[in-house]
């Protein structure tokens, strides 16, 4: 049997509430009352928390249902022996090539092919017949050339050049030609025999091409000054397509944004460049003994002890060296094991400096190494080579140790960065005097550590970066915010933190796609790619899933996808199988959705047990009497009017002239001492506990499901935060009721207190709602805002002191 009391309620939604007792709402059985409370009047069709099902593909032998590689799971793999001549007279490449390929899978291969990614930069590219854009008055001769030209993609690029491959030869081992088709950055070579399972063939290539200013990914840069160059040498040579079990032959062509799908092997090659250049690149140099002078072999032992970089060659000797050129030539040797791919970079005019650490204290010591013009000190010399060794320790925290001998900072550009196994060419730059602001040296350490993190995402977790940018952009953003901020305290990460997604959340949804978008459609590719799973994943770890479930989950991910190609579904199913936490609701609506969040507190109702106590029930009813009836009328009354005729003559006075209807009688009492007597002793302790109970009414206006996240500020002055799981919403994700008991009487509610789940709309967050923030407008003309470079500022303030004094 269960017994049924009245419960008060307060609806703070209501103004101006009348009556001496609070409203009496109908009779509610004890047991269920929160659950019948909270139950939505209306069921609404509601898939997102439905299993992603057949959305992902169906697992088999070679991708479980787990996440894991399965147990025919197969990869290919290459070997090269590269031969190349770096023409510092001409900026031209000359090169030749022998490639081992070896057929792990279950299929013979008839053809095979090779990625030509230099053909982007030719007129008849898809990247140059695609681009799309109108005739501006004010453009230049240069741009107006430039819309029939791939270059224009990166910026302004010679086009009196031929761009793109020059195949001078395509021959197997006895020297006769392979047959061969390029079509635009692909080219198949027909094999004369199929290629059958473990087999393996060898053939040569021969090429050259002309280099570009850099644009991004490689090139090189002019120096006017001194009439020198430096040189970024990346996806330069013919490399081999990934064939695999879920794609066969990744053969999409190379337009722009989607950047590399490729092989793992091992490296052998030969780099001749003028003999006073410096070349640092993949792997490991096989002849510094040849190519170094005798002080900087010596320097480089010393760095092999330091716990500091050591220059290998200082900036008064690069400055020396870039006055003249030398008309000799030296070949530096290097080789790399397991690796995916192959860069350089070659300059005289390279600042040198490196030290050698055993970074994850297990006694395997890895190098840490920097190169840069004078152009990039201070800072350069400064923070480079440390930040490098920073974000190996951190990275390996959040994933696997780095496996790779070697990590190399180079300095291309002013701004951006671009990633290779081992070497990353990244920007950054003082101004001329040396002076730089706080953004430049911040947007420098970030670049740095997201760029070298990139041997983590996809040098070695090496996801299919044509197809799936937010495989390695996305998950390499996420950790780069977690290094970022143990860089330097409260670090200003451009990405990681929720609320720096909003206004991209809230953007028009014409200009966005889901993050599972292939590479080439994304329009705002920096959010969608780069800044919104990052978000998603610190989402996860932070409010979602809990840092501990997570980071044992993505390290498992990171386990199990080292040196092999993971696809989106591996990611998922993986985070899921090693955390024990079901996210289908998550990836549907962060990666497969453009829906935001946007929870509104529409309503919140105060409900209190009637506790039928006379003492306390009276009581109350007379405070609220007193406040109803404190009225600027009666106010004013008690002045204006002296005496009411009922004062003024006792005839006029009855009983209920001087009745107190908030005063306790004896026979208040007897009957609530008849109620006690009903009652168990587990329900004389509910109702004596004094418990109020509030009913919040929350609205999912942006249709992106998340938890609850709810911060009550009590009228003691106190406060608790109080967190429901996404699963709230299974049954209605358009509105739900939540009812939340506490002893204390709540002042205030406010949803997502410490801005974790990326909302859209801070207003509609609080119970009672708050006061808009001001719009702000400039007062003054824009010369008097702060400067963007204090030390430039307070540089001059120094001199112009010290010509004071004098």
């Amino acid at each position: 049997m269960t017994r049924t009391f009245f419960w008060a309620v307060e609806n703070k939604s209501t103004a101006n509430r009348k009556g001496v007792y609070p409203k009496i709402i109908a009779l509610l059985s004890l047991l269920p009352v929160f659950t019948s409370f909270i139950a939505t009047a209306q069921l609404q069709s509601n898939r997102v928390f439905e299993q992603l099902g057949t959305e992902l593909p169906t697992p088999n032998t070679y991708r479980t249902g787990s996440g894991a590689p399965g147990r025919d799971y197969f990869q290919q793999k290459a070997d090269y022996s590269i031969k190349v001549e770096l023409d510092d007279v001409n900026q031209r490449i000359i090169g030749e090539e022998v490639v081992t390929y070896y057929n792990y899978s279950p299929d013979p291969l008839s053809y095979i092919w090779v990625q030509l990614d230099m053909n982007m930069f030719k007129d008849n590219s898809i990247n140059a017949l695609s681009k799309t854009g109108g005739i501006d008055e004010k453009m230049t001769s240069g741009q107006l050339s430039g819309l029939q030209s791939a270059n224009s993609v990166y910026g302004d690029v010679d086009n009196s050049r031929e761009r793109g491959y020059d195949i001078k030869y395509v021959k197997n081992m006895a020297g006769r030609d392979l047959k061969h088709t390029i079509n635009s950055t692909m080219m198949r070579i027909d094999l004369p025999e199929p290629l059958t399972t473990n087999q393996s063939v060898q053939f040569q290539i021969a090429w050259s091409y002309n280099m570009a200013d850099y644009y991004g990914r490689s090139g090189y840069e002019y120096f006017e000054e001194d009439g020198n160059y430096n040189y970024f040498v990346a996806h330069w040579f013919p490399r081999m397509c990934v064939y695999d079990d879920v794609n066969g032959w990744q053969n999409k062509q190379f337009v722009g944004n989607g950047e590399f799908a490729l092989v793992f092997g091992d490296y052998e090659v030969e780099i001749t460049v003028p003999d006073d250049h410096v070349v640092v690149a993949t792997g490991e140099c096989q002849n510094w003994d040849k190519v170094l002078t005798r002080t900087q072999k010596k320097r480089l032992d010393e760095a092999s002890k330091a716990t500091d970089p050591v220059l290998i060659v200082t900036q008064e000797e690069a400055i020396e060296n870039s006055k003249t050129k030398s008309d000799k030539k030296q070949t530096w040797k290097y080789k790399a094991s397991n690796v995916r791919d192959f860069a350089f970079a070659s300059s005289r005019r390279f600042i040198w400096d490196a030290m050698q650490t055993d970074v994850y204290g297990n006694g395997r010591k890895i190098w840490s190494m920097s190169v840069y013009p004078k152009e990039g000190n201070p800072l350069w010399g400064q923070y480079s080579t440390k930040v490098v060794e920073h974000t190996l320790k951190t990275y390996g925290k959040s994933t696997i140790e780095y496996p790779y001998p070697v990590a190399i900072s180079c300095h291309a550009t002013p701004r951006g960065g671009m990633e290779y196994p081992m070497i990353s060419f990244n920007g950054g730059r003082p101004e001329a005097d040396g002076t730089y602001s706080e953004n430049v040296k911040r947007g420098m350490i970030g670049v740095i550590i997201h760029e070298v993190g990139h041997n983590f995402f996809p040098m070695i977790i090496n996801s299919d970066e044509r197809q799936w940018t937010w495989m390695d952009e996305g998950l390499n953003s996420f950790c780069q915010y977690l290094s970022e901020q143990e860089w330097s305290r409260d670090f200003p990460s451009r990405r990681g933190e929720p609320k720096n997604i909003v206004s991209y959340m809230r953007s028009d949804p014409s200009q966005m796609q889901p993050i599972m978008t292939n590479s080439e459609q994304v329009i705002q590719f920096g959010n969608n790619a780069y800044g919104k799973p990052a978000t998603a994943l610190n989402i996860l770890r932070e409010t979602v899933m809990g840092r501990e479930l997570f980071d044992y989950a993505f390290k498992e991910y990171a386990k199990r996808w080292a040196f092999k190609h993971p696809k989106p579904a591996d990611f998922f199913r993986t985070m899921e199988d090693a955390s024990g936490v079901d996210l289908d609701w998550f990836w549907r609506g962060w990666f497969y959705t453009t829906e935001a969040v946007d929870q509104d507190l529409a309503e919140v109702e105060w409900f209190s047990l009637d506790t039928q106590n006379p003492e306390i029930v009276k009581a109350e009813g007379r405070a609220e009497h007193e406040k109803d009836t404190e009225t600027i009328a009666n106010i004013r009354n008690r002045t204006d009017i002296p005496q009411t005729v009922e004062e003024a003559d006792e005839k006029y006075r009855d009983f209920y002239s001087s009745y107190d209807p908030y005063e306790v009688t004896p026979q208040d009492k007897q009957r609530y001492e008849a109620y006690l007597k009903t009652l168990s002793e587990d329900e004389r302790k509910l109702v004596e506990s004094g418990m109020n109970y509030y009913a919040l009414k929350v609205k999912n206006k942006g249709g992106l499901v998340m938890p609850l996240i709810v911060k009550m500020e009590f009228e003691d002055g106190t406060e608790e935060v109080v967190r429901f799981p996404a699963e709230i919403w299974r049954k209605n994700n358009i509105e739900i009721t939540k009812t939340i008991p506490t002893k204390k009487r709540v002042k205030k509610f406010v949803l997502d207190p410490y801005q974790e789940i990326a909302d859209i709309d801070d207003s509609n967050n609080a119970f009672p709602r708050e006061p808009e923030k001001p719009t702000r407008f400039q007062l003054y003309k824009s010369s008097s805002r702060a400067s963007t470079n204090p030390m430039q500022e307070a540089r001059q303030n120094g001199a112009a002191a010290t010509q004071g004094a004098d």
